[in-house]
């Protein structure tokens, strides 16, 4: 009987238990999660922050879940250290628990720049149910906000405080806000929506010191920039993104890029151990080699291609690639792949076409005659069909002038392209 062990229960760690369960009804099956709670939907953290949603319909799965795929679910317990030579892990409660297949999917840890005075007052991350329940316990009607980035984490929070009539600011160093995510022009879009919510943006700033009442208290008062502009605020929330926890593997032989490098069964370089989610450098469909996407839908699939491969069921991972969703302030973007080639660079090209009365901004970046890329603004509903055709890979010079129109359909298609499709 195999023993499968999942550190993390997220995404990834529930894609792979429901892959294993489909292949192997009889191993034993354990999920191992630091955090205190069942699984849960890490996108809505900002609408619980802003009373939109609850606890309980965030969760991820049904009561009753782990028990009807006989799982044994101990939470609150971290990994401490992997033993690949006598195939245990160590747990923060003292345990040690062996394994014959283990599954790392242990997500990221959040970034905290260097910033004078930071560690001596309270600031708060916003990646999981408890940064959300801590940040809610802390506000007050008096309450004002200073969010430290300009990515999706920052706005998501940003959005939810001004639901709740907090003033906020956004500081964000990189020229743009959401500049992995959009180019400069949906960028410029994107914090015209965002100011017209009240919310004040600084670019390509950043805090050079907080300011507060330490040593008596840890309580902030401000915080200045580095061209000495001072915000009042009593909230201070660090949101510029996570990293890896590679940590996890020091000490073993596990391969360690910018994550846990794994092939295209979301194995690592020591038998038996795979990799999935945030902490894993998989394949990119559209790069063609390997990279770190810290994204939701990735983690799931990535996962389940590892909870196969675990249970002896040989499946390759297809790939995926940098995607991202946005539904704040009004404004509705998705972006996805490469959608700012570097400068210069002739073998891309960029399709673009722009309505600003109707707010609408579109952009499609070719490679030699496929989409490599894409940007949809304020119209999103035929964004699934570009996706697609990257995803598919397909030439699409023949037709490429039609991916831009609002009525862009599968009879947009080639005959024979969408025989293919309807065939799938």
């Amino acid at each position: 009987m195999t023993r499968y062990v999942i550190v993390g229960n997220s995404a990834g760690g529930v894609g792979a238990a429901e892959a294993i369960r489909q292949v192997d009804r009889r191993g034993s099956l354990t999920i191992v999660s630091e955090e205190p709670y069942p699984a849960y939907s890490r996108p809505l953290i900002a609408r619980y922050l802003s009373r939109e949603t609850s606890e309980e319909r965030m969760a991820y799965r049904p009561a009753g879940y782990y028990q009807a795929l006989g799982i044994d679910l101990v939470l609150g317990t971290a990994l401490q250290g992997i033993d690949t030579a006598g195939r245990t892990i160590r747990l923060s409660d003292g345990r040690t628990l062996p394994w014959d297949r283990l599954l790392l999917a242990v997500g990221g840890t959040p970034i905290v720049p260097p910033m004078e005075g930071l560690a001596e007052h309270e600031y708060f991350t916003f990646t999981t149910l408890a940064d959300a329940k801590r940040l809610a316990a802390h506000l007050s009607p008096q309450s004002r906000a200073v969010v430290v980035g300009g990515g999706l984490i920052g706005i998501s929070v940003a959005e939810a405080l001004v639901k709740l009539g907090v003033p906020v600011a956004i500081v964000e160093l990189a020229p743009q806000v959401l500049g992995r995510a959009l180019d400069a022009r949906a960028g410029e879009i994107a914090r015209r929506a965002i100011e017209q919510a009240g919310v004040e943006v600084y670019t390509g700033r950043t805090v050079a010191r907080v300011v507060g009442r330490a040593p008596e208290s840890r309580a902030v008062t401000g915080v200045v920039l580095d061209d000495g502009r001072e915000l009042a605020c009593d909230t201070l929330i660090v949101a510029v993104g996570v990293r890896p926890k590679v940590e996890v593997v020091a000490g073993t032989e596990v391969a360690v890029g910018r994550g846990i490098v794994v092939d295209r069964r979301m194995a690592t370089s020591v038998p038996g151990i795979y990799a999935c989610g945030d902490v894993a450098e998989a394949y990119d469909f559209v790069l063609g080699t390997n990279r770190l996407t810290p994204i939701w839908p990735n983690a799931y699939l990535g996962g389940r291609i590892a909870g196969r491969n675990m249970a002896g069921r040989a499946t390759v991972y297809e790939g995926g690639t940098a995607m991202n969703s946005l539904h704040s302030f009004g404004l509705s973007m998705m972006s996805a792949g490469t959608v700012d080639p570097p400068p210069g660079d002739a073998s891309y090209e960029m399709l673009t076409c722009e309505d600003a009365r109707r707010g609408i901004y579109k952009k499609i970046v070719l490679q030699e005659g496929r989409v490599v890329g894409m940007i949809f603004c304020g119209a999103i509903d035929r964004a699934g069909i570009v996706f697609g055709l990257m995803r598919s890979g397909v030439p699409v010079d023949a037709f490429k002038q039609r991916l831009l129109a609002d009525d862009l359909g599968l009879l947009s298609l080639p005959a024979d392209l969408r025989q293919q499709w309807m065939q799938r």
